[in-house]
Formats: structure tokens, C-alpha cells, sequence
């Protein structure tokens, strides 16, 4: 055996992905019934509990934990679950042709306890047949029978292997109804086809699923493009003040990504599942019939401007949320400068008291250097008077006297000499006097 360097550890991931979601080969005729289901993440557990109840019921082997899709057969049911980012699916093939137009549908060969306690929500449910094709396959009265009066969607498909029919209308019954006629498909070109017949209805709701959102979300917006015009017309005025205006813009700022953060998600999803619809619908490879819209021009004229309504939205919350960050970045610049002045202002307040105040100190100055002359020449009179006592031969009056004007010079010289060493010290220090 060849002996290879270690394997790349999502190798074999990778590699399987493209064999993923294998479609069902068909032999015609045969019923099939489509579920999509949206599901929480707190829902996954149970809805691999209830496929497991179902396998156990019909003594089937259940799916793995780890597997996200899952083929069985129950007798003559086939079942095929498989589970997507946000929604799972559930297709049941009965095969042979009902009595009737869509009757005996395949959904019906299930419990239908157990279809009703399935976790989730329906995103779409759908009916399909596909029989053999009949020699008048686009006649109108056919064709009828099948959907009544509504407007029929169709076109052949495969190339012109086979031909697909619908309203895309849910019906009493609450089901969408397709109908292929099987010219000369192949058993997996048959499963191909129902397979994308059923995702295109899928993935039509789920990008329509942001245009609630968007009915919902657009007064809103309007509401606020107006606020931040008035804004910014008010911002050339000096009548208002700039710190109202800033709590203003701050409070449109968040409504604005409020909407974005509770949008956002839903936009990028619809244009992916738009794009998806879109692939899906190429994948048919239609021909157009006499006398009818193909499956690419109804969506065209019915999905599309939809899906360019949602986008439309989606672009002006970002544009808003760009113009409400510069208008704030303008108005924050403004509020900068103006306490940038009230700064300056406050210091030079300060530097005009920093005078005063040493203006007061040499004033303070001046009178210490007399109250410290003062206790000296009276500690040099006492010092006189007692020499004189002790017996020197010293006159205090007139010793004390001639001191007072060499005192108080020495005092003045001294202070000076404090002052100039303390002020010329470098920022934060104080030379000692001693040094």
C-alpha cells in the first residue's frame, strides 16, 4: 500500500462536501410531498428525537448524531430529512399516479400525529406528481384540472426532457402544487428536477421573509432622515447649543443600529436565497410553451423588485448610518473646539491670578522682612542691655539703634537670595538652601 505525508484534517470534509444532499432517483409516476421547517438551535435535539421515534415506530435504523441528512424507506414511503443553516426539510415519495388531480397526496402515508408534533415552524409545504407526459400535456383543459382557474406558471424543462406546471399559489389545503410530466428524464434527471422545483418555492419564501421587515422598518427610517435633516440645518445655527445637538445625533445614532443590527441578518440572508432561487431556476433550463410565463420571467417580475426593495433599505440604513457618524464627528470636532477655548480661557484666568498672587507674596514679603528686623533688633537689644548689665562699658540704646537699619538690610538680602534660589529651581524641585 502507497504510503502518503499525514492528511490535511478537514481533507475528507471537504472532499465529501460536493457528494452532499444526493437528489432521489424517480420512477414515474410518483407523489412526492415537501416540507420546509424552521428551527431554533433549542429545537435541532428534538427534532432528531422525534425522526427517531418515527424509525422506531416502522423498525427502521435511525439517523446518526452527527449526520445532517437522512433517507429511509417505510414500505412503500420513502422518506428523505435533511437539515440546512436555518430551516430542515422533509420530502415523502409514494410512487404510482392518484385517482385525481393532487389527491391521495404522499404526506398522508405518514402518522399524522406525528406529523403534526414536528419541532418547528413551516416555512412551505408543497405537492407535487410527476407522471409520464400526455399528448395534449399543454392543453388548457388539462391543465385545469390540475389548478382551476389560477394563472399557470410552466415551461419545459431539462432541456426539453420534461415539463413543469405551477401557480405557486398555497391552496385550502395549505399546500403549493407542482406538476411535471415526464417526457424522457432519466431516474435521477426526474429527482433533480422535483428537487429543484421544491428548493426554488423554498428559497422564494426565505428571501421574502426580510420584506415584512422592510414595511415594517421604512417609516421608521424616513422618520429618522428627517430628524437628522433638521439637525443638520440646525448645526449652521450658533442658537443652539452644540452639547444638545451631540445628545441629539448620539440618540439617532442608536435607532439607526438598532435597525441595522435587527435587519441586517435577514438582508444578507434574502440576497443569498435570492441568488440561490436564481441558480436553482438556470439549473432547470427552461423552454418556453405557448401561452405561458416561464418559471425565470415570474420571478423576475414578481421576486425581483422585491428582493431590490429589501437591498434598497439595506442601503439607505448604511448611508444613514454613514451620514449620522459624520454629521456627529463634525459636531464632536465643534464641541472639541469650543471647550478647547474654554481651556485656554480657564488658564489664562489662571495665569492672572498666579500674578496676584505673586504680586500679594511680595507684598507679603516686604512686611516679613520688617517683622523678622523687628523680633532680630529686639533680641539685639536684650542682648545689649544684658552685656551692659554684666558690666561692659556699652550704651544699648544707641547700640540697638545703629543695628536696626544693618538688620533689616541683611533680612531684606537673605529673602531675596531665598526667593531667587526657589524660582530659578528647575519644575517640581526645590533647592535646599544649604547646597
Amino acid at each position: 500500500m502507497t504510503r502518503l505525508p499525514p492528511d490535511l484534517p478537514d481533507r475528507f470534509l471537504a472532499a465529501n462536501e460536493v457528494h452532499a444532499r444526493p437528489y432521489e432517483p424517480l420512477d414515474t409516476p410518483v407523489r412526492a410531498s415537501y416540507l420546509a421547517i424552521q428551527l431554533e438551535i433549542a429545537e435541532r435535539d428534538r427534532e432528531r428525537a422525534h425522526l427517531r421515534a418515527l424509525c422506531e415506530r416502522f423498525a427502521c435504523a435511525p439517523p446518526g448524531e452527527d449526520l445532517n441528512q437522512f433517507s429511509v424507506p417505510f414500505g412503500e414511503v420513502q422518506l428523505k430529512w435533511e437539515r440546512h443553516g436555518e430551516f430542515s426539510t422533509y420530502i415523502v415519495l409514494v410512487p404510482g399516479k392518484p385517482t385525481r388531480a393532487f389527491g391521495d397526496p404522499a404526506i398522508d402515508f405518514l402518522p399524522p400525529e406525528w406529523l403534526e408534533a414536528i419541532p418547528g415552524r413551516v416555512i412551505v409545504a408543497a405537492h407535487a406528481q410527476v407522471v409520464a407526459a400526455p399528448r395534449n400535456a399543454t392543453d388548457p383543459a388539462l391543465l385545469q384540472e390540475y389548478f382551476g382557474a389560477a394563472a399557470i406558471v410552466g415551461a419545459e424543462i431539462g432541456d426539453g426532457a420534461g415539463l413543469a406546471f405551477t401557480d405557486f399559489k398555497i391552496q385550502h389545503d395549505g399546500f403549493v402544487r407542482f406538476l411535471i410530466f415526464d417526457r424522457e428524464f432519466t431516474a435521477y434527471q426526474a429527482g433533480r428536477m422535483l428537487q429543484r422545483l421544491f428548493e426554488i418555492e423554498a428559497y422564494r419564501v426565505l428571501a421574502l421573509l426580510s420584506l415584512p421587515i422592510v414595511r415594517r422598518e421604512s417609516p421608521r427610517v424616513v422618520e429618522i432622515e428627517r430628524s437628522l435633516a433638521a439637525l443638520t440645518e440646525e448645526m449652521a445655527r450658533e442658537d443652539r447649543g452644540d452639547e444638545t445637538l451631540l445628545n441629539e445625533l448620539t440618540r439617532l445614532a442608536a435607532q439607526v443600529e438598532s435597525a441595522l443590527a435587527s435587519s441586517q441578518y435577514r438582508f444578507g440572508a434574502s440576497r443569498a436565497y435570492h441568488d440561490l432561487v436564481r441558480a436553482r431556476i438556470a439549473e432547470l433550463r427552461e423552454r418556453r410553451m405557448q401561452g405561458l410565463q416561464t418559471i425565470d420571467e415570474f420571478m423576475a417580475r414578481r421576486l425581483s423588485p422585491a428582493m431590490a426593495t429589501c437591498a434598497s433599505l439595506s442601503r439607505r440604513l448604511q448611508e444613514l448610518s454613514e451620514r449620522v457618524a459624520r454629521a456627529s464627528a463634525l459636531l464632536s470636532t465643534r464641541v472639541s473646539i469650543a471647550r478647547e477655548k474654554q481651556n485656554q480661557a480657564l488658564l489664562a484666568s489662571m495665569n492672572r491670578r498666579a500674578q496676584l498672587q505673586l504680586r500679594l507674596q511680595q507684598t507679603v514679603e516686604g512686611l516679613s522682612v520688617v517683622a523678622i528686623s523687628y523680633y532680630l533688633i529686639g533680641l539685639f537689644g536684650y542682648l545689649a542691655k544684658g552685656l551692659q548689665a554684666a558690666g561692659m562699658r556699652i550704651n544699648a540704646e544707641l547700640a540697638t539703634g545703629i543695628a536696626i537699619p544693618v538688620v533689616a538690610l541683611a533680612v531684606a538680602l537673605t529673602v531675596r537670595f531665598l526667593r531667587r534660589r526657589i524660582v530659578g529651581a528647575p519644575k517640581g524641585t526645590v533647592t535646599p538652601v544649604g547646597d
